[in-house]
């Protein structure tokens, strides 16, 4: 697999879900999630997102956590992509159009939710093949995405 940065731990893409698992300590995957990002910062591994994805994970942060807890995570993702540990991706008008491609071709899936297809756009145009979620339609679309915890 082609890596976009000189480590040899391949970039991670970091969905809604791996967000949320990272915060929440009662999530039953918290553990591995913390785990692999001390992994990651530790190896030089890069975790990619996007505006898309971050807009979803603060709206449902606010909504579920006390104010001061969700804006304490919120700005430790900002702090982390400041370091250099992760890297968030815009979505362009190229990849909103893709995305829209991709609703199309899996017509079959229509509760694919737009955010997930921007983020399979994402990780097409930077050839990333790992996932933090739980989210199976990241499996169902048969791009080659393989999942984790």
């Amino acid at each position: 697999m082609k890596n976009s940065t000189v480590s040899e731990t391949p970039n991670l893409f970091v969905d809604t879900w791996g967000w949320l698992a990272l915060e929440d300590a009662t999530e039953s995957a918290h553990d591995q999630v913390r785990l692999l990002r001390e992994q990651y910062a530790r190896r030089g591994g890069l975790w990619v997102t996007t505006d898309y994805v971050l807009d979803e994970t603060i709206t449902r942060l606010f909504a579920r956590r006390p104010f001061s807890e969700a804006a304490k995570f919120c700005d430790g993702i900002f702090r982390a992509r400041k370091l250099g540990l992760l890297t968030v991706e815009r979505i362009s008008e190229e990849r909103f159009r893709k995305a829209y491609r991709l609703r199309l071709r899996h017509k079959d899936k229509p509760r694919i939710s737009f955010t997930d297809l921007t983020s399979f756009a994402v990780m097409q145009d930077l050839n990333i093949a790992y996932v933090l979620t739980r989210d199976a339609h990241f499996l169902q679309t048969q791009l080659g995405f393989q999942a984790l915890p």
